[in-house]
C-alpha cells in the first residue's frame, strides 16, 4: 500500500475536526470533533509504523496509548459537559464563556450601582439565630466576634460558635 492514501485520508479527518472545533458551538460536537482529530492522528501513526517496517512497533503502541487517553478524554469531558448542563441548563459555548453563575435573582435585592447601568446584589451579614444555650454562650459569642464586629458587617463569629456546638 502507498503511504500517500492513508496520509490524505488522516489530513482530511484532522482538518474536519479542526472546523468542527473552531466552528461548532454545541460542546459535544466539540468534544466529538476533538475525537476526530486523534483519530486523524492514530490513522498517521498505524501508516507510518506499517510503511517503515518498525520491528517493534512503535506506531500502534503509541496509538494504544492514544486511545486509552481518548477514552479517559471522553469520560470526563462528558461529565463536564453533564455538569454544566445541571448547572445552566445548556451546552451551548457562547453561553459558557463567563465563569460566574448565571444571575437569576430579580428583585428587590437588586441595587443599581450607578456606574454605566452595573447592577450588583446587596448582601446582609447573617443575623444570629436564638438558640437556647448553656451558660456562658454568650461570652463564647462575643469572644468569637460575634457582637459589635457582626453589626457592622464584618463578623459572622456568632456562626462559627453555632457551628462548633452543632446546632446550625
Amino acid at each position: 500500500m502507498h503511504i500517500v492514501y492513508p496520509a490524505v485520508v488522516s489530513a482530511l479527518l484532522f482538518s474536519i475536526g479542526v472546523y468542527g472545533v473552531l466552528a461548532r458551538r454545541n460542546t459535544i460536537l466539540v468534544l466529538m470533533s476533538v475525537e476526530l482529530m486523534l483519530n486523524a492522528v492514530n490513522l498517521n501513526l498505524v501508516a507510518f509504523d506499517v510503511w517503515l517496517a518498525d520491528r517493534l512497533h512503535s506506531g500502534q503502541v503509541l496509538t494504544l496509548f492514544v486511545i486509552v487517553i481518548a477514552a479517559a478524554e471522553v469520560g470526563l469531558g462528558l461529565a463536564i459537559v453533564l455538569a454544566l448542563y445541571r448547572n445552566r441548563r445548556t451546552v451551548d459555548l457562547d453561553h459558557l464563556r463567563a465563569l460566574a453563575e448565571p444571575a437569576t435573582a430579580t428583585g428587590p435585592e437588586q441595587e443599581d450601582l450607578g456606574a454605566g447601568g452595573l447592577t450588583g446584589t446587596a448582601r446582609e451579614s447573617p443575623q444570629p439565630v436564638n438558640v437556647a444555650a448553656p451558660q456562658g454562650a454568650a461570652e463564647e459569642r462575643r469572644t468569637a466576634g460575634g457582637g459589635e464586629a457582626q453589626a457592622e458587617g464584618g463578623g459572622g463569629g456568632g456562626q462559627a460558635v453555632r457551628r462548633e456546638r452543632g446546632t446550625l
